[in-house]
This record gives C-alpha cells, sequence and structure tokens, in this order.
C-alpha cells in the first residue's frame, strides 16, 4: 500500500468528519477533493463508508442521554414518541435511495461540476434562510410532533443530489418549519445516525465482493480520522450556530462551489 494514499485517505476522513455535521455537504467536499487528489475508491465506497465514524462521533458525544432515552423506551411515551420520529425521518431518504441508489452513485457522484453548482445554490438558499424573522414554535429536538419529523425527513431526501448537504436539507427545512436553530441542528445529529448508518450498510452490502483488503485499509483509515474530527464538530456546532447562526457555512459553501468550477475548468 502507497504511504501516500493512505495519507490522502486520513485527510479525506478528516474532511469528512469536519463537514458531515454542518451544512456545507461533506460529500461535495469529499468528491471535489477526491477528484484534484486523484483519488478513486472501488464503486465510490469510501466516501460512503467512513461516514459510519462520523456517526459514532455522535453517538460518543451523546451517549449518556441517548442510554437514558434508551432505558426510558419501555415506559416513557415521550422516549417511544421521539424513537419514532427520527425514524419516520428517515424512512424517505431511505426509500428513495435505495431505489436511486445506482443512478446516485455512477451518475451524480461522477459529475463535480453539478457538485459545484449545488454547493453554490445551497449556499445562497441558506443565506436567504438564515435572514429570515422566522417564527419559532418548537425549541426541543426530541418533542418534535411526529408530521414535523416526517417533514423534515422529506426535505432529507434533497440531500441524495450531492453538494445539497443533508444536515443543510434537514436544518434548512427545520427553520422554515418553526424549529430554532440549535434544535434543528440537534435533530440533525440524531437523524444522521439511521441515515448514515443506513448508508453504510447498503452501500457496504452491494459493494463487499468488490472491496479487497487495500480497500480496507484506506477505509479503516479514513474511518478512524472521520471519527476524531468529528467529534470537535459535534461539541462545538450547537454553541456556535446559536452565537453565529448558518451565513458563515453559507458564504463557505458559495466559496468552494465557485473554487471548484475554476479548478475544473483550468484543470479538468
Amino acid at each position: 500500500m502507497d504511504f501516500l494514499r493512505l495519507l490522502e485517505a486520513a485527510f479525506l476522513g478528516l474532511v469528512e468528519g469536519l463537514t458531515e455535521f454542518i451544512p456545507v455537504s461533506s460529500t461535495a467536499h469529499l468528491l471535489l477533493t477526491g477528484h484534484f487528489l486523484g483519488f478513486e475508491s472501488t464503486g465510490k465506497t469510501f466516501e460512503v463508508l467512513i461516514q459510519l465514524g462520523a456517526v459514532l462521533a455522535i453517538l460518543s458525544v451523546y451517549f449518556a442521554r441517548l442510554w437514558t432515552i434508551a432505558v426510558a423506551l419501555p415506559s416513557n411515551p415521550s422516549a417511544r414518541r421521539f424513537v419514532l420520529g427520527i425514524l419516520l425521518a428517515f424512512l424517505p431518504a431511505a426509500i428513495v435511495g435505495v431505489a436511486l441508489h445506482g443512478f446516485i452513485k455512477q451518475v451524480l457522484f461522477e459529475t463535480p461540476m453539478l457538485v459545484c453548482i449545488t454547493l453554490i445554490v445551497g449556499g445562497f438558499v441558506l443565506l436567504w434562510i438564515d435572514r429570515q424573522q422566522l417564527s419559532v414554535r418548537h425549541t426541543e429536538a426530541t418533542a418534535y410532533p411526529l408530521s414535523l419529523c416526517i417533514k423534515i425527513g422529506l426535505c432529507q431526501c434533497l440531500a441524495l443530489i450531492p453538494g445539497v448537504s443533508r444536515s443543510g436539507a434537514t436544518i434548512g427545512g427545520a427553520l422554515l418549519l418553526g424549529c430554532d436553530k440549535r434544535s434543528a441542528a440537534e435533530f440533525s445529529f440524531f437523524l444522521a445516525m439511521p441515515t448514515m448508518a443506513g448508508a453504510f450498510a447498503y452501500d457496504l452490502m452491494k459493494n463487499i465482493d468488490r472491496l479487497n483488503a487495500d480497500d480496507a485499509l484506506l477505509i479503516g483509515v479514513g474511518f478512524v480520522a472521520a471519527f476524531i474530527s468529528g467529534v470537535f464538530v459535534v461539541r462545538g456546532l450547537l454553541d456556535f450556530v446559536t452565537r453565529h447562526g448558518f451565513a458563515p457555512f453559507a458564504w463557505w459553501r458559495i466559496a468552494i462551489g465557485t473554487l471548484g468550477i475554476v479548478g475544473l475548468l483550468v484543470l479538468g
């Protein structure tokens, strides 16, 4: 195994963990960074499978709270409603993702110009949402009504287009539906767990016969890097969003999308 490839995998894992939970599209950053590094993974599995490292980052930070909810499930209706709400929000993207898996991986993932455009468009949408004086009706992520959870789940389907951003679609949708910034970001954290775990399991099932020992090593390195960087983001994001909103992420999206287009036009 080329040591440079391991360094690239570690760097891409770092990028995944830093961008998964902020509304800038980790998939877009992985695809564009991999494109310009010349990093090719078997069936684009690396970009999907290392996301589980970010899932474990959420579990490590929220373990005590999630354990409390799990223990309360048999006796607490609120805990059962919260878990049901997460599952309902997860289903729309799961169904659409399975139905369009081939198109997403073979066409959308292989079109870096589309990724750049969606980054820029999504940045302007996020700026518009951040500047609206929206009425707030929901402030506790674990108490969202089931109907609201389903609507947020439908918004998540947009993130199947690389560059849209899973967290951007869910957080932006939640804000427009009357949630405050902190609880919208927190609900997006919780929704990430079944969403990314499901994507991991399905993609692994589809591609396991194609993976070899080198692929497994690269995925393992990226996985660990994504976990470490993801922990730092999960711990600090809610306070940052509460203080600064989402405008910094919107401008970042626009800048990266623009630089990506320039790079594609100049370097190919």
